[in-house]
C-alpha cells in the first residue's frame, strides 16, 4: 500500500484542492474539553446533535429485538457493532439490565425504545427514524421496516474505533422516491454491476432503482413477448438483492413504438408481462411513453378510435391505457405501488393539448415523470417545479439526465461532478427524484452519491461537503485516499448538456492553477515552475495511488482508461515544465529533449480510447480538456519560439 501513502508527500495540491471541496479542518483541541465533532453523517440527517460522551463499545453487548425487528437491520447493526469491537453479542427480546451496552432496534413505539428514545424525537415520517446513543444504551427506532434499516446506516457511519459518537438523530427522507433509473442508451449494465447498485442505493439510503435499459430488446421493441426462463431468473436475483437493501426494483416496459391503444390483445399482452414481473416480487412498475412520436398512429384502429394524430388524440390513448393499468392491474394486486410513467412530452414546461389531457384525464395515483426544461436542464428551480406539477396536475417525479454519457456532447467523457443547480425547497413540489447514471454503473456512484444526499434532505444539501462524503466513501474512509480520488473528480468535472454551453465546469480546480501558472509565469517563470511541479506530481501519481488501495474494483475498471490517459497527460505536464525549466537555464537541447517527451506523452493520452464493451460511443477519451492540451501547446511554442 505505498502508493497511498506516497500521496502524503506530494500533494500539497491536493491537499489544497480537498480544502476547496470541503475537506473537514483538522480538530486541535484538549479533548477532554469538548467533546469531539459528530462525524459526517450522509445523507446529511434532519436533525443531529450530541446527546452526550461517546458510547463505548465492549467486548460483550446485548441486541433487544422483537417480532417487528427489520432483518436487514438487525444483520447490519449485528455487523457494524462486530467490526467495532464487539466480540460477542447476546440476542434478547428483553434487556437483562446488566449488559455494558444495551442496543435496542425495532419499531420506534416499541415500549423499550420508546423510553430509550425520550429526548429524541421520532419523526411521523415513511422511512423516518430516530436513533440516540447515550449512557450505555444504543436506540434505534424506525417509523417502519425501512426507517429501522436507514437507522443503521447512520450507525455504520457513526461508529469509529471501538465507539459510538454520542448522538441523537431525528431523520426522514424529503422526497419519498430516490434513486437512479437504468435508462440510458447503449451496453446496459451487467448482472454483476445492478447488483452493486442494489447495494450501494441501500447505503445511501435510495429506494428506488427503476429497470429500462433502452438496448434491452424485451424492455421495448420485444415488449409482448415473455422474458426467457434465464433472463427472469436474472431478473428475480435482482429483485431479491433490491429488497434485502430496501430498495423498490420498478420494472419499467414501454410499448409506445408499436402499441395499438385500441387492441385488447395488446393490454392483455402488456398486462402479462407485468404479471410475469409481479409474480417475481416486483411491486413497482413503470410503462415509459417517452422517445416516441405522437405524429402518426401504429395501427389504423387507432385512427378510428382517437381521431387524427396529434398531441391531445396521443394523450387520450395513453390516458387510457394507463388508467386502465392502474385500475386493473396495479390496484388489484396486493402491496403494489403506484404505477409510473414518463409521458412524451416529458422535458418542457409549454402547456399544450396534450399536458391538458393528461391533468384533466389520468389518474390522480399514477406517478409523472419529468426531466427538467429540457432533456439535460442546466438548472431546476423550484419555480420550474412548481409550474411542471400544476401543468401535469401532481407532484412530479424528476428523472434527473445526469451524470447519463450516453448523448453526443458526453462522448468520451465521464461525468464525477458533485450535483449541484438544484435548488433547496424542490421537495415541496417533487414526488422524488432519481438519477439516469452513466453506461458506467461504478463510475456513476460518485455523482448518484450526492444525489442521493440531495433527495433525502434537499434544503440540508452542501455540494462541497456531499463531494467529500462522496470521495471518502468510495474511498472506504480514508482520507488520504479520498484526496486522490476528488484529484480525479476535478479532471472529469465537465456536464455538457445538449448545447453548446456546460451546466458544469470542466475542471475548475486545475484550469484555475494553470490560469495562475502562466500569470505568474509571465513575471517570474522559476518561480511559477516550481509552484505548479507538485500538481504535475499529483497527476503522475494519482492513477497509482487509485488502483493499489481503492477497494472498489468496479469502479477501477470503470475508469480504466481514464486513469491511464491522466498518468500520460500528467507526464506531459512534468515533461512541460522540463522544458520551461531548461529554456530558462538556456539549455535548448535539454528544452527539446523535454519538449519532444512532453509530445510523446500527450499524444499517448490522446489517442487512448473507449471500451466498445462499455459504450456505443466510440473514441478517445477526454481528460481535463482543453486545459491539458493548451498546456502543450503554448510550452511548445515557447520551445519553438527559443
Amino acid at each position: 500500500m505505498t502508493a497511498g501513502r506516497t500521496l502524503k508527500a506530494c500533494t500539497a495540491a491536493a491537499l489544497l484542492l480537498a480544502a476547496s471541496v470541503g475537506a473537514a479542518p483538522a480538530v486541535t483541541a484538549d479533548p477532554a474539553a469538548r467533546p469531539r465533532p459528530l462525524p459526517a453523517v450522509s445523507p446529511a440527517p434532519q436533525h443531529l446533535a450530541r446527546a452526550g460522551a461517546d458510547l463505548p463499545l465492549p467486548g460483550r453487548a446485548e441486541l433487544v429485538v422483537g417480532a417487528a425487528t427489520d432483518p436487514a437491520a438487525r444483520t447490519l447493526v449485528t455487523e457494524v457493532l462486530k467490526d467495532h469491537g464487539v466480540r460477542r453479542l447476546d440476542v434478547r427480546t428483553e434487556a437483562s439490565g446488566r449488559a455494558a451496552l444495551t442496543v435496542l432496534l425495532g419499531p420506534a413505539d416499541r415500549p423499550d425504545l420508546a423510553r430509550a428514545l425520550r429526548g429524541t424525537a421520532v419523526p411521523d415520517h415513511a422511512e423516518g427514524y430516530a436513533l440516540r446513543a447515550a449512557r450505555g444504551t444504543l436506540a434505534l427506532g424506525g417509523t417502519d421496516a425501512a426507517g429501522q434499516f436507514y437507522a443503521a446506516q447512520t450507525l455504520r457511519q457513526l461508529a469509529t474505533g471501538h465507539a459510538v459518537a454520542g448522538a441523537s438523530v431525528s431523520d426522514f427522507p424529503s422526497m419519498g422516491l430516490r434513486g437512479s433509473i437504468e435508462g440510458f442508451y447503449g451496453p446496459p449494465w451487467t448482472t454483476e454491476e445492478r447488483l452493486d447498485q442494489m447495494d450501494f442505493l441501500g447505503e445511501v439510503k435510495s429506494n428506488t432503482y427503476v429497470y429500462a435499459p433502452k438496448d434491452d430488446p424485451y424492455h421495448r421493441d420485444k415488449w409482448r413477448d415473455p422474458y426467457p426462463a434465464d433472463k427472469l431468473t436474472e431478473l428475480g436475483a435482482l429483485v431479491e438483492r433490491a429488497g434485502a437493501n430496501h430498495v423498490w426494483f420498478t420494472f419499467a416496459v414501454s410499448p409506445g413504438g408499436s402499441i395499438c391503444y385500441s387492441d385488447p390483445a395488446d393490454v392483455t399482452a402488456l398486462t402479462a408481462k407485468l404479471r410475469s414481473l409481479y409474480d417475481l416480487g416486483v411491486r413497482s412498475f413503470s410503462v415509459p411513453l417517452d422517445d416516441i412520436s405522437y405524429t402518426k398512429w401504429n395501427c389504423a384502429a387507432d385512427q378510428a378510435a382517437f381521431g387524427d394524430p396529434g398531441r391531445g388524440p396521443a394523450a387520450k390513448a395513453q390516458v387510457g391505457l394507463l388508467n386502465a393499468l392502474q385500475r386493473d392491474f396495479v390496484a388489484t394486486h396486493d402491496g403494489t405501488h403506484p404505477l409510473q410513467t414518463v409521458p412524451t412530452e416529458y422535458g418542457d414546461l409549454t402547456d399544450s393539448a396534450y399536458k391538458q389531457e393528461i391533468r384533466g384525464h389520468l389518474d390522480p395515483a399514477v406517478e409523472v415523470m419529468w426531466t427538467g426544461t429540457d432533456v439535460v436542464p442546466p438548472q431546476i428551480t423550484t419555480a420550474q417545479a412548481q409550474q411542471a406539477s400544476q401543468l401535469f396536475g401532481r407532484k412530479v417525479f424528476v428523472w434527473d439526465n445526469y451524470p447519463v454519457n450516453d448523448f453526443g456532447q458526453t462522448a468520451g467523457r465521464l461525468l464525477l461532478a458533485p450535483y449541484d443547480k438544484r435548488e433547496p425547497g424542490l421537495s415541496d413540489h417533487l414526488s422524488g427524484l432519481v438519477s439516469n447514471p452513466m453506461n458506467q454503473e461504478a463510475a456513476s456512484k460518485l455523482a448518484v452519491f450526492t444525489m442521493s444526499d440531495f433527495s433525502w434532505n434537499d434544503r440540508g444539501y452542501d455540494r462541497a461537503r456531499s463531494a467529500r462524503q462522496s470521495a471518502l466513501h468510495l474511498a472506504g474512509g480514508d482520507a488520504h485516499l479520498a484526496d486522490a480520488v476528488q484529484v480525479f473528480v476535478d479532471l472529469n468535472h465537465m456536464a455538457p448538456t445538449f448545447g453548446t454551453t456546460p451546466w458544469q465546469p470542466q475542471s475548475p480546480v486545475l484550469a484555475g492553477e494553470l490560469d495562475a501558472f502562466w500569470t505568474r509565469y509571465a513575471t517570474d517563470p522559476a518561480a511559477a515552475v516550481r509552484a505548479f511541479a507538485p500538481t504535475a506530481r499529483t497527476l503522475v501519481r494519482t492513477p497509482a495511488v487509485l488502483r493499489a488501495d481503492l477497494p472498489d474494483q468496479l469502479f477501477l475498471h470503470d475508469a480504466d482508461r481514464w486513469l491511464t490517459a491522466t498518468e500520460h497527460w500528467g507526464e506531459a505536464l512534468r515533461q512541460g515544465l522540463v522544458a520551461l525549466r531548461a529554456l530558462g537555464a538556456h539549455d535548448a537541447q535539454g528544452a527539446a529533449a523535454a519538449r519532444a517527451a512532453m509530445d510523446t506523452a500527450a499524444d499517448t493520452a490522446a489517442h487512448i480510447t473507449v471500451d466498445p464493451a462499455e459504450h456505443h460511443q466510440l473514441g478517445p477519451v477526454k481528460i481535463a480538456d482543453p486545459y491539458l492540451q493548451d498546456f502543450v501547446t503554448k510550452v511548445g511554442a515557447k520551445v519553438d519560439a527559443s
